[in-house]
């Protein structure tokens, strides 16, 4: 039968009525957390209507491009070649937002050069380096992750930084109102009601948001048609504390990728993913993020999310999935959608992007259980989170140190939280059981 293409690796183009359904079920999952960084970052980093909708048309075009590296691959290096779906990362918020309020958007995207470099050599070298980054950490650093993007979500919830509304009534009331609509969906949902609930709670936080006056539609009228990549749209800058903290973040992200390259084979394909697909996955990875910089793309990294429906539907046909690259492509190509998506009000972002947040260090959580939760391990996770977030919310206790020190351990909790975890895990004696 034409259908059981579906569940062919690398099987033929099934029907696109089998089809279609499947890669609109990866696009709604996923295209909320590809576009949302890129809004917040232009919020943050001052960014004028135009140059925003740029930075989402980049973000959801390299996204498309490096989705369709991953499933096909070019040469036998470069690409996993597994059903993975690639987008901008939440992962690296925190440190973006902090280099380019401090240094500049460019400074994100200098950093973000080097830091695919490195992903390239750690795939290079990932059978060597991959005992160094056991669940226990990678866990812990996850975890740290979703802490540390609670303060920008709670501040999107109250209207944004610099709204002169900032902790109004209406803004909390929305915001809670589409927190409500997700938690709804994602317990009591079923189907492609759960599976969108993220992208449904913006939709119903967006209606509210028009009686009350909040949406802004005249970016969609000023902006073109259809527009083409730009290269190096925001200018790229190199400083070196920047460079050494999303280095850090790369190599994290590297060993998290194989985590869902793992999640993805097991699920879908019942069985382990072979070292050349690690390996030509992550080198993948780096050359994406390499491209990314270039052309204005914001980070990306595998999404779990879209490995969670491989595993569920078992559908694995590379053309299938590479749809939903097509459809971010076209989208990525036509300003006015990313206009469109400048209007959602920040309260409801927020509103959504909370919950997220949430899963994000609930997954970190689930990692560190598959390990043994003796005294040693709880130590770790304990003191390598404790340190990270303490010192990211007191970084005055850095004042009497250089610069570049608070820059690379004050930008963000993950990195002290990283360093600590993979020091101890190699110093402290492990418990016999």
């Amino acid at each position: 039968m034409e259908s059981s293409r579906l569940f062919e690796l690398n099987g033929k183009m099934p029907p696109l009525k089998n089809a279609i359904p499947i890669a609109a079920q990866h696009l709604v999952s996923m295209i909320v957390g590809c576009v949302t960084p890129a809004i917040i970052i232009s919020s943050v980093a001052g960014l004028d209507e135009k140059v925003s909708i740029v930075l989402i048309q980049s973000s959801l075009v390299l996204a498309a491009i490096s989705t369709l590296l991953q499933l096909f691959g070019v040469t036998k290096y470069c690409g996993a070649r597994l059903p993975v779906i690639v987008g901008v990362s939440f992962a690296y918020l925190s440190v973006m937002i902090e280099i380019s309020t401090t240094f500049g958007l460019e400074y994100v995207f200098g950093a973000q050069l080097i830091g695919g470099i490195v992903a390239i050599l750690f795939g290079i070298a990932s059978k060597k380096l991959n005992k160094f980054f056991p669940p226990l950490i990678t866990g812990t650093v996850v975890f740290t992750i979703g802490l540390s993007l609670y303060p920008t979500a709670i501040t999107y919830m109250a209207g944004g930084s610099g709204n002169p509304n900032f902790g109004s009534l209406t803004n909390w009331g929305i915001a809670i109102f589409t927190l409500i609509i997700v938690t709804t969906l994602n317990h009591y949902g079923k189907g492609m009601l759960k599976l969108a609930s993220i992208l449904i709670g913006i939709i119903c936080g967006y209606i509210v948001s028009l009686f009350f006056g909040l949406v802004d539609f005249s970016a969609i009228s000023r902006s073109e048609i259809i527009a083409p990549l730009r290269v190096v749209p925001f200018g790229i800058k190199f400083e070196i504390s920047s460079i050494i903290t999303m280095s850090i973040l790369f190599v994290i992200n590297s060993v998290q990728a194989i985590g869902d390259f793992n999640a993805t084979t097991m699920g879908g394909l019942d069985r382990e993913p072979t070292s050349d697909e690690i390996r030509g996955g992550i080198i993948c990875f780096g050359v994406s993020n390499v491209l990314s910089a270039i052309f204005g793309g914001l980070p990306n990294a595998t999404y779990s999310q879209n490995v969670g429906i491989v595993s569920t539907t078992k559908v694995v046909n590379k053309r299938v999935l590479s749809l939903c690259g097509i459809f971010l492509l076209v989208a990525g190509l036509i300003p006015n959608f990313s206009a469109f998506l400048t209007t959602i009000p920040q309260c409801v972002l927020g509103g959504a992007t909370v919950s997220v947040f949430a899963s994000i260090a609930m997954t970190g959580m689930k990692l560190v259980a598959t390990e043994d939760m003796n005294y040693r391990n709880t130590s770790i996770v304990g003191l390598s989170a404790a340190l990270g977030m303490g010192i990211n919310l007191v970084k005055e206790s850095l004042a009497q140190f250089p610069s570049w020190v608070t820059m690379v351990f004050g930008s963000s909790p993950v990195i002290i939280a990283a360093l600590v975890a993979i020091v101890l895990n190699i110093i402290l004696p492990k418990e016999l059981k």
